[in-house]
């Protein structure tokens, strides 16, 4: 019997929590973020101010030109600790095996309750209405074989969408998606792909062996060619305790000069870390900002808030003031970045520091 992989994402979910405590800024812009008059970036936008190209990460000045009558709502990460602790309560008293991986995604094993595509799609669409009925939100569903399928089904059709790729079916509905889709490709592959002449997933599927190891030659290439084909067989996997770091960095495909762009990059890290830490319950005192050069020598600086928090405009904050005293120390261009959290202890956020510093 095929495993049966389900990847929920909740959607819009900072945005859609506080539609639900104040039901008047339902239907609006609406961006949760920091100050657009300061430094402050997006953490989510509702669908209304995504149709203005407002995404996570976004400086918020930006937003704000993009939509000046959008309504901007500092963020409570608290109150989205709270919804999301009562989102994955339900789940997983209807679920075996769920393995979180965001304050607001996870993986679930259906293989014990769910035999089908069929019958997975109507476990799935109960799961659904009944998160919409007891929690308020709004949940996208995808799912097939494994983790790759379920995670890029889940985006093909929200928000509330529920797309099933049934065993078998996996190369037919990857093939034709835009290689961008796939996760685990970087910039640095993404490049060698286009300069390739791959733009689809179909196309990465197709290669011959010689022919991979031309473009991405290591197994990295050969475990995104079994991605491309449907093939994952990563086990979902329940949380077995608390991190000790959380954060992600990134090798860019050409070294980056500009300072701004370098901004965005670690503000996107930064929030990314923050949804990682909360799903584990989790805050932070400590933010780390690495940078590699051109001539691979490392550089880390830190700083640290007053007291442990789990607010992405204050995580984000940190992360900036890190990043210009690094760049201070020495100048870009930078080959790699990387943003983490560090010093976590369990509990609720115990600070918010809202206010926008210059560095």
């Amino acid at each position: 019997m095929s495993r049966v992989v389900a990847h929920l994402d909740l959607d819009a979910f900072f945005a859609a929590v506080e539609v639900l405590e104040n039901p008047a800024l339902k239907g609006l812009p609406l961006v949760v973020g920091g100050d657009p008059l300061g430094r402050g970036v997006v953490a989510t936008a509702s669908y209304e101010a995504r149709a203005f190209g407002i995404r996570s990460a976004m400086s918020s000045a930006e937003a704000y030109r993009r939509c000046p009558t959008a309504t901007f709502v500092r963020p409570e990460m608290a109150k989205y600790k709270r919804h999301s602790e009562g989102l994955w309560a339900l789940v997983r008293s209807a679920v075996p095996v769920v393995e979180q991986v965001g304050i607001d995604e996870g993986y679930l094993d259906l293989s014990e309750v769910a035999e089908t595509a069929g019958d997975a799609r109507r476990f799935l669409a109960d799961l659904q209405q009944r998160i919409r009925a007891e929690t308020g939100l709004g949940a996208s569903f995808g799912c097939g074989t494994g983790k790759t399928i379920a995670k890029i089904a889940s985006d093909q059709d929200k928000p509330v969408g529920l797309v099933v790729v049934a065993a078998g079916r996996e190369e037919e509905f990857l093939a034709p998606l835009p290689l961008r889709a796939l996760p685990g490709i970087g910039p640095k592959a993404d490049k060698r792909l286009q300069v390739a002449g791959l733009e689809r997933i179909g196309q990465l599927a197709d290669l011959d062996d010689e022919s991979l190891r031309l473009i991405l030659p290591g197994v990295m290439g050969q475990d995104l060619r079994e991605r491309a084909r449907g093939i994952d067989l990563r086990p979902v996997v329940a949380a077995s305790g608390p991190s000790v770091t959380i954060g992600n960095e990134e090798t860019f495909d050409h070294d980056i000069s500009d300072p701004a762009i370098l901004s965005e990059h670690a503000a996107r890290m930064a929030i990314g870390a923050t949804e990682r830490m909360l799903a584990e319950g989790l805050v932070a005192r400590t933010v780390t900002v690495k940078l590699r050069y051109p001539d691979f020598r490392i550089l880390s600086r830190a700083k640290s808030a007053g007291q442990p928090t789990g607010d992405p405009t204050e995580i984000t904050r940190l992360a900036e003031l890190a990043l210009q005293r690094a760049l201070r120390d020495r100048p870009p261009p930078i080959r790699l970045l990387g943003v983490s959290v560090s010093r976590l202890v369990e509990g609720e956020q115990l600070h918010l520091q809202l206010e926008d510093e210059a560095p």
